[in-house]
């Protein structure tokens, strides 16, 4: 009895997993608590990346734009002791040392049905192409960032997909805040900045 409601249960989930989702990223993410390095940057988040709606599958979308805005500004604001945000090079108004330029590659989803675990998983691969004042490239960085449900019987697949994303959002974040100035070229350019500012 006890193996047929098990298998009952997962049967639901399976069928659950292949209907449809409209997802709704609704969540304030809090400011980061870190202390800026005394750099000048602006960040250019598109239109493209502002209102970006991921559509994984032809049966799943998820409308990222605000949250990951949110998240990024959060990110930066904690890098940096001067930011700007403008939604095109040509807005940025003033000498900044770094150029910043976020946009999305790819957002994968994965339910129970097509992972045979009982979680979903939300992929988000970000792209962040850096250049200096001048606007000449120093590094395009690659971020993917992850996100999973503790459990799939937690929620709906709307529900749980949110949930996923969320936390994929908020790996987004870290990640910016760790490494970043871990990345070698980023690293290199302010070797450089701080060999200029001693020279006579």
């Amino acid at each position: 009895m006890t193996r047929l409601l098990l298998l009952l249960t997962t049967l639901l989930i399976l069928a659950g997993c292949s209907s449809s989702a409209s997802v709704q990223i609704d969540r304030n993410f809090p400011s980061v608590l870190a202390k800026p390095k005394p750099i000048a940057a602006s960040i250019v988040l598109t239109e493209e990346f502002s209102n970006y709606i991921a559509q994984p599958n032809d049966k799943t979308v998820i409308d990222l734009g605000s949250a990951q805005v949110q998240v990024m500004k959060n990110a930066f604001a904690g890098l940096f002791n001067k930011v700007e945000f403008v939604t095109t090079a040509d807005q940025i108004t003033t000498d900044n040392g770094l150029i910043i330029t976020p946009s999305v590659r790819e957002v994968q989803v994965s339910t129970p049905s097509d992972n045979y675990l009982n979680v979903f998983e939300v992929w988000i691969k970000y792209n962040l192409d850096i250049a200096d004042s001048s606007g000449e490239p120093i590094v395009s960085w690659f971020m993917p960032a992850y996100g999973k449900t503790p459990d799939a019987f937690m929620a709906s697949k709307p529900k749980a997909i949110e949930e996923a994303s969320i936390i994929a959002l908020r790996d987004s974040g870290a990640k910016l805040m760790l490494d970043f100035y871990r990345i070698p070229a980023i690293y290199g350019w302010l070797r450089e900045q701080q060999r200029l500012e001693q020279s006579p």
